[in-house]
């Protein structure tokens, strides 16, 4: 067994020797795309949090060795998804997977692609595991992301959050969804502060604003949040990390293939909690497209 290890800003390679001892060589590297043309791996493990998931999904989903999260970052709702909230947990699975490989499962990838004529407008996907969003939450995600690495671990994007619903000022955003043909159909086109797009329930350090997601149904789960006054969207902010946000007639929720955001002033658009570009954006999913280990 022969595995590659990516290590984020609070991990240390002492925190492999588990992993080594469970069985396996395990040798670090910075770069996938590198150590996989020089070797051959048969899993990945990733010591980090959602960021650094993010930053590695374009090649994990390029060379389909299957991954393994190690939860040791700001926010790990990613590994939440898969059932791994802690080390002892991500060591069972290990263990699991080096004795019979029968714990690896296929799930879906969410895609951004922007348009318009700024430096990102391309057609080179940028990938997400948890969720892509633009307006508030993207202003929220810029803040924390300014903050040092313990605060954000420890209340950091609570913060971030409320102090960007105080600044933020709404704007119309416009939405539209896959239609059964394809086409984007007009959804949405009202003043909001949000629009997220989610393939696991939680993003931003637990926040459930998606509690329907599924990680493999080849499906977004789309939350949109009107223009609500401070003190209301205050008293309020709380349910979603219960989940209990949805049906609430300030929030819209659908699920689609794909949706298409577009805004009257460009928003701040983030995927993983990272600052990617601006709307309009369009976001996809890309079924099965990577193989994870999961608890």
């Amino acid at each position: 067994m022969r595995a590659l290890a990516i290590l984020g800003p609070n991990a240390r390679e002492q925190d492999l020797a588990p992993f080594r001892a469970a069985g396996g060589e395990v040798t670090v590297t910075k770069d996938l795309a590198q150590a996989t043309a020089q070797q051959a791996a048969d899993a990945v493990l990733l010591l980090g949090g959602d960021g650094t998931v993010q930053r590695q999904l374009a090649d994990l989903v390029r060379i389909q060795i299957p991954l393994l999260v190690v939860p040791a970052g700001s926010a790990n709702d990613f590994a939440r998804a898969l059932g791994l909230r802690t080390r002892a947990q991500t060591l069972r699975a290990w263990a699991t997977f080096v004795r019979s490989g029968n714990n690896v499962r296929q799930i879906d990838v969410g895609v951004l692609r922007f348009a318009g004529e700024g430096a990102r407008a391309t057609k080179t996907p940028t990938y997400f595991c948890c969720a892509a969003g633009a307006g508030v939450d993207a202003l929220a995600a810029r803040q924390a992301g300014s903050m040092p690495g313990w605060l954000r671990g420890h209340g950091g994007y609570f913060l971030a959050a409320i102090s960007a619903l105080l600044r933020f000022r709404a704007q119309t955003i416009r939405v539209s969804a896959s239609g059964p043909e394809g086409a984007f159909q007009p959804t949405i086109s009202e003043p909001g502060i949000l629009v997220a797009a989610a393939n696991t329930p939680w993003y931003g350090h637990g926040m459930r604003i998606a509690p329907q997601a599924q990680l493999d149904d080849g499906q977004l789960e789309v939350c949109f949040v009107r223009r609500v006054g401070k003190v209301r969207l205050l008293r309020f902010f709380p349910k979603v990390y219960r989940g209990t946000h949805v049906g609430l007639p300030q929030v819209e929720y659908f699920r689609a293939g794909s949706v298409r955001i577009e805004s009257e002033q460009p928003l701040g658009v983030h995927a993983d909690g990272e600052p990617v570009g601006q709307t309009p954006v369009e976001v996809n999913v890309t079924p099965k497209a990577l193989r994870v280990i999961v608890g």
